[in-house]
């Protein structure tokens, strides 16, 4: 009796080849040296502004440098997510730990808004009472804050900010940090201009507003990940549709993709051939599309003959 099924997997996943892997690893170093130089960056001057808030009583600038500790830290686990995400796959975690940043930008963002809510009450409770600030310490701290994290977000900005979402997040917290060196250096202005002593309150709340905003995008992106969601620059309507226009294929059914970490995408899909021995065309042409219209490489597809009926249910 002829076969009436076959189960391929794609042999040249993941850019095996030495461009490819060259590209891939040079990537990765970037990200980690910028991840690493942020890190010392912002951690020696949050020390700083932490002890120049409370000197000059300036909510704006004690909030920064929570903001700042918190992007310490979240620095600090990105990099270490990078070299932990790097430990190979074992038996008991097949895909090894690339997943491990998807939980670093989880926690980052998770921790920016605790963080934002915080500022939020302090900032109401100095709104009726505003206390007596030091301007010109103030705005000194404030400006050296803001050369510190435009150099920190250079430094990022060379990293892979579009595809990872590890160093987004860490960019994320950076901008904000950058953000309230502004915020800072503007109410010191309004104070020993003007004696509007309002202005530290308010340049926090705004801050944090724009803070809160990103943390909940890079929260919501990392839950999605963790939900196993299709990647937002993929439509696997387009997917199916594309796979199904193959000659010889009569039906694509139980597809799936997701990502393994915010730069792994993944799928998996039955695909029913009008003869099973067309099914390595088939194959050839269907990772060929995936690859060049949709950058996945990590792909598992079991081609079925017409008498074959999928056990698996359409989820």
């Amino acid at each position: 009796m002829g076969q009436k099924s076959v189960s391929l997997q794609q042999s040249n996943h993941d850019g095996h080849s030495q461009e490819g892997g060259h590209s891939h690893s040079h990537g990765k170093n970037v990200n980690k040296q910028a991840l690493k130089l942020s890190f010392i960056l912002i951690t020696a001057y949050m020390i700083v502004e932490a002890i120049g808030g409370f000197m000059t009583n300036s909510l704006a600038l004690i909030s920064d440098a929570g903001h700042m500790l918190s992007d310490a830290a979240a620095l600090g686990l990105s990099y270490f997510a990078m070299i932990f995400g790097e430990r190979r796959a074992s038996k008991y975690k097949t895909f090894g730990y690339k997943r491990f940043e998807v939980l670093a930008a989880f926690i980052n963002g998770i921790t920016l808004i605790v963080i934002s809510l915080y500022i939020f009450w302090e900032a109401y409770k100095r709104f009726s009472e505003p206390p007596e600030v030091m301007s010109s310490g103030m705005i000194i701290i404030a400006s050296i804050g803001l050369i510190v994290n435009l150099a920190a977000a250079y430094i990022l900005m060379k990293g892979d900010r579009s595809e990872n979402l590890n160093i987004r997040s860490a960019f994320l917290h950076v901008i904000g940090d950058l953000l309230g060196s502004i915020g800072a250096i503007i109410a010191a202005l309004l104070i020993m201009f003007f004696g509007w002593n309002l202005a530290d309150p308010i340049a926090s709340v705004l801050v944090s507003i724009l803070i809160i905003v990103s943390a909940f995008r890079v929260t919501r992106d990392s839950i999605h990940i963790l939900m196993e969601g299709a990647p937002s620059n993929i439509k696997v309507n387009e997917v199916q549709d594309m796979l199904s226009s193959i000659q010889h294929v009569i039906e694509v059914h139980d597809l799936h993709v997701w990502t393994i970490s915010s730069d792994f995408p993944s799928l998996s899909c039955h695909i029913v051939v009008n003869d099973i021995q067309n099914s390595a065309v088939v194959l050839k042409k269907a990772e060929r599309i995936l690859e060049e219209q949709f950058k996945i490489k990590h792909t598992t597809i079991q081609v079925d003959g017409p008498e074959t009926q999928c056990d698996i249910e359409e989820h």
